[in-house]
């Protein structure tokens, strides 16, 4: 896993050996390796950098040599960074300075990096300020910002910095990450999904839930979620949650989820709780394909996890009971479909389901006005497909695709990105 890396890591390094132009903004959801992927590209360039975490207790004074960082000072000469007392905007403004001079002083600049910015109230601001002031005097300093709370980065990012990032977006991982990293088949992928951290625990399944529940699910919830917007009902979003985990693969009407759910309030908040856990990265509620807008926002939602690791923890099912159920493991093999076309089409891309009149396209997928619809077949369900030609009969999709038979296997679907079926 410490020698793995990820394909993004070339985009980034192309990035900081440019000369300064925007922002640079690293993010996605937690444990999607975000902090490997800087370290490991801080170690590939030629300039001098310093890494900070904000939510690291504060170290002493250090000084940056060019293939490292935290090198203690030997000479008097040298810009320090300061200790204070707390990590706040000060604390911000005062490195960001320091390193604003040593970049002036190479000849190759400097880069500085800050993880966990969300953690900095009123981080935007003060960036913005800083930034400003690096470009009116054309100063050679590359600045990285890391966050793991998509949402309150993208609060930040539209309110205050618009025109001045470039975002380095990472996603869940997929199947052949999970394989080349960790050795991971298929049946292990579908079940365990792309987490990184979890893939040492696999062999030991319980200790596997404990650390998706704890390490993941809550801090994504409480952390991402609960602590940086206004949510009137908590525990009805935990149980959202919980819900559309189970019912991951499945279409649920609202008028539904408000029988299973107690005190639900009305389906404007249960969409918009919908939303929110698909921007922390955790459950996404696909709406149904239709030519009016107004349509697709009034449909029923398709719940699909973002990571099946999510939906086999509430399951119940071990990982061999998982496979010897049919129906779930189809409702699994689904889910995995749709997540690798969310996770890897977002956020140009927009994906969707169909149904109409008894027919059904399990995913419909949508860049520049092109479509490309899929059908999964899980050997389980799936009978007859003639949702795919009925589906062509009305909107001339470039691409129909039956994924899982003999056009293409599961295996190889989950190793394409989803932005390739729109390439001639």
């Amino acid at each position: 896993m410490n020698s793995y890396e990820r394909p993004v890591i070339s985009k980034l390094i192309k990035h900081l050996e440019e000369v300064p132009k925007k922002l640079i903004i690293v993010t996605g959801p937690r444990q999607t390796g975000k902090t490997t992927v800087l370290l490991q590209a801080l170690k590939k360039i030629s300039r001098p950098h310093l890494y900070l975490a904000v939510d690291e207790p504060l170290s002493v004074s250090s000084s940056i040599s060019p293939n490292g960082y935290n090198i203690p000072i030997i000479t008097s000469d040298e810009p320090t960074f300061p200790v204070v007392a707390k990590k706040d905007t000060v604390w911000l403004g005062d490195n960001w300075k320091q390193a604003r001079r040593r970049a002036t002083l190479s000849e190759r600049g400097f880069v500085i990096a800050f993880d966990e910015i969300q953690k900095i109230p009123n981080w935007s601001e003060t960036v913005k300020g800083l930034w400003d002031a690096d470009r009116r005097d054309n100063c050679p300093l590359h600045v990285v910002l890391l966050g793991s709370a998509p949402l309150l980065m993208q609060k930040g990012l539209s309110e205050s910095l618009a025109g001045r990032f470039e975002i380095i977006r990472l996603t869940h991982w997929s199947f052949a990450e999970m394989s080349k990293a960790f050795g991971f088949e298929l049946p292990n992928y579908i079940y365990f999904g792309g987490y990184p951290g979890a893939a040492s625990f696999i062999h030991e399944q319980n200790r596997w839930k404990e650390y998706i529940s704890s390490s993941l699910i809550e801090p994504n919830i409480e952390r991402d979620i609960l602590a940086m917007r206004r949510v009137d009902k908590p525990i009805l979003l935990k149980k959202l949650f919980e819900l559309a985990a189970v019912y991951s693969g499945q279409i649920l009407s609202y008028r539904k989820m408000v029988g299973q759910l107690h005190d639900a309030g009305n389906t404007t908040t249960l969409a918009h709780y919908l939303d929110l856990l698909s921007s922390a990265g955790l459950i996404a509620g696909l709406s149904k394909y239709a030519g009016s807008v107004h349509r697709r926002r009034a449909s029923s939602p398709k719940l699909n996890v973002l990571n099946t690791a999510l939906m086999s923890v509430y399951s119940g099912y071990t990982f061999e009971e998982a496979k010897a159920n049919r129906s779930f493991w189809g409702h699994l093999v689904e889910s995995a479909v749709g997540a690798h076309l969310f996770n890897t089409g977002m956020p140009e891309a927009r994906l969707y389901y169909w149904r109409e009149n008894g027919y059904e396209v399990d995913f419909v997928l949508e860049l520049d006005h092109k479509l490309v619809a899929f059908e999964v077949k899980s050997n389980v369900r799936k009978t007859t497909m003639r949702g795919l030609g009925e589906f062509e009969k009305h909107f001339s999709p470039i691409r129909s695709k039956l994924v899982g038979g003999h056009e293409i296997s599961i295996e190889e679907f989950l190793s394409t990105p989803a932005k390739d079926w729109f390439k001639d």
